[in-house]
């Protein structure tokens, strides 16, 4: 891989990890539509630790009140402010796809291999985000997530495991089934994607640690920047794009693309 093809890529993981269209599947038809080898297990820990330090950067000043509120009420043994409510929220949303990675982590990789699968999940992503759009006005909104809402944004989670369904776009479409406002629901699925991110960054070091790359360390420090920056800048557009819009181009664009390569497959 040289060096113009891991901006790319970095570029559209850290766009994509974010945006609701599905990073896994990018990564997956991007190479595949430019005829490009296998970027690597060391390249994509890289551009997932860069998406990760885009969310934490973002959400920082947050992140460190959760964080302190969440270490004071286990010491309390007390849940009594929106910080620490929020954390383990978060930390249950988890739980989901923690335990369905672990269990079902090689069914899952093997779909990687396939485009038509990736296809046919990214169609799936367009569906559901038409559907939470369609059924989001008759629903009545509630403020900060509960409980409840946080398990059903965590099975959400767990299901875009598969690659083509996006973990941002069926979070976010699960907190509009929840009745959650999309700002509200966008920023829940930034902060949850952090454990998950992490976790699985962690899983693929230990994975790549005893596996020999062969390839130079620049191409892969620009994914790892790419990706860090493109990253922050998706969580900010989306942000905005949120406050004032609904996420039909969204769902519009994953349709499109995956009738696109469903038909190149078949072809």
């Amino acid at each position: 891989m040289d060096s113009l093809q891991a901006v790319i890529l970095g570029i559209v993981q850290g766009l994509t990890e974010f945006l609701p269209v599905s990073s896994s599947a990018h990564l997956v038809l991007v190479p595949w539509a430019f005829g490009w080898g296998e970027p690597g297990l060391l390249f994509d820990t890289l551009v997932h630790w860069g998406t990760l330090l885009a969310v934490v950067v973002y959400f920082w000043t947050d992140l460190w009140k959760m964080i302190k509120a969440w270490v004071a009420s286990i010491a309390r043994r007390k849940i009594d402010n929106a910080e620490a409510r929020m954390a383990w929220l978060i930390l249950v949303a988890t739980i989901p796809a923690a335990a369905i990675g672990y269990l079902f982590g090689d069914f899952f990789e093997g779909l990687f291999s396939s485009p038509r699968a990736v296809a046919a999940f990214l169609i799936g992503t367009g569906l559901v985000l038409t559907l939470s759009e369609a059924f989001h006005p008759k629903i009545k909104k509630i403020g900060s997530p509960r409980l409840s809402d946080a398990l059903t944004i965590g099975l959400a989670q767990a299901a875009a495991i598969a690659p083509g369904l996006s973990r941002s776009g069926l979070t976010i479409a699960a907190g509009l089934f929840r009745g959650m406002r999309r700002e509200t629901a966008a920023r829940f699925s930034f902060l949850m994607s952090i454990p998950i991110i992490l976790g699985a960054g962690l899983t693929q070091v230990v994975k790549a640690a005893g596996v020999p790359t062969g390839t130079a360390w620049f191409p892969l420090a620009l994914g790892f920047v790419a990706a860090a920056l493109s990253g922050y800048l998706a969580i900010h557009l989306l942000l905005e794009f949120v406050r004032r819009r609904k996420l039909w181009p969204f769902a519009v664009y994953c349709v499109v693309v995956g009738l696109a390569v469903l038909i190149a497959t078949l072809v």
